[in-house]
């Protein structure tokens, strides 16, 4: 938490983690949301992937939106994270918040 209130991406995103499940805190999926915002905002590769996932599932308060998921996935693809990359070739295969593409 120390960490996190300085604002180190990494302790933001373990806290969000934290939030989300409601593990050593009270389940709070906004306050879980917010944290991975922050670390977003840091351009931490796991904080965009964590955060497309809630996006892609309609977790943590967040409203079911495959474009943004798939933003958002890029942003982690982009940074070399595999996970991103195969759950956005998955959108794309299924044309989920993107135009369908085999190809890509």
């Amino acid at each position: 938490r120390l960490a996190a209130e300085q604002g180190i991406a990494e302790a933001l995103l373990n806290l969000g983690v934290l939030h989300l499940q409601g593990r050593g805190v009270p389940q709070d999926g906004a306050e879980g949301v917010r944290l991975y915002r922050r670390a977003a905002d840091q351009g931490c590769a796991q904080a965009h992937f964590n955060l497309a996932m809630c996006h892609e599932r309609g977790e943590g308060g967040l409203p079911n939106d495959d474009a943004e998921a798939a933003r958002l996935y890029l942003l982690s693809a982009d940074q070399g994270d595999a996970f991103a990359q195969n759950s956005l070739g998955y959108l794309c295969e299924q044309g989920r918040g993107m135009p369908q593409d085999d190809a890509e």
